[in-house]
């Protein structure tokens, strides 16, 4: 098992061989790899991130096989589920980091703006259900001057909803609070940009 201090480390030398066009993910996904791995998984690090196809965790961070344990859902919102499957590969594997990962211009997160601008009568309860998660972290940022300006409303409400979703882990799950007070077990906020690549740990990364 190795330190969420070390994990935080793989993750931005990976992210950092993405963005220069230097991955080496490959070397890590051959058969011998596949081999290795079938008989059980030792994954670094949990990741919450968003469905979105730009997006591919294991890409982004430059990871092969059994590197990553990740979580993808519309939003990167935080639900009984996705704790239950952080919860689960924390205690099973020992993976004491835990990184939300969202990023720049979440359709998730415009739509939910859109629907406090413009609530719709015929939105699917489904759907709905991911903007009423979603909408908590948001909403108070239309309060605010940032409502004048759409690309800076949307940058901000991206990152307050990672926030939110981080916190929620921490504090949502007495399993996950008693790893990060017993066991080193590290929470972090992230944002991936679409425009450049690059992984931005603002939130709980010391």
């Amino acid at each position: 098992m190795i330190t969420a201090r070390e994990a935080l480390k793989q993750l931005r030398e990976g992210n950092a061989r993405f963005v220069a066009g230097a991955s080496n993910h490959n070397l890590l996904s051959t058969p011998k790899r596949r081999s290795e791995l079938a008989e059980g998984q030792t994954p670094f690090a949990i990741v919450l991130g968003c469905s979105d196809s730009r997006v591919p965790a294991e890409i982004v961070f430059d990871q092969g096989l059994g590197g990553l344990f990740v979580i993808r859902v519309a939003g990167n919102i935080v639900a009984p589920s996705q704790i239950g499957s952080v919860e689960f590969a924390a205690e099973r594997f020992g993976t004491r980091l835990v990184v939300v990962l969202g990023h720049s211009r979440c359709g998730a997160v415009m739509a939910t703006l859109d629907e406090l601008k413009r609530p719709s009568e015929n939105q699917s309860r489904n759907l709905r259900s991911i903007v009423d998660r979603i909408r908590p972290s948001v909403q108070p940022l239309l309060t605010t001057e940032l409502a004048r300006d759409p690309d800076m409303l949307l940058h901000h409400a991206v990152r307050a909803h990672v926030r939110v979703a981080a916190d929620h882990l921490r504090h949502g799950s007495e399993i996950l609070e008693r790893l990060i007070e017993e066991d080193g077990l590290w929470v972090v906020g992230a944002e991936y940009s679409l425009e450049t690549g690059v992984v931005e740990f603002f939130d709980g990364a010391g």
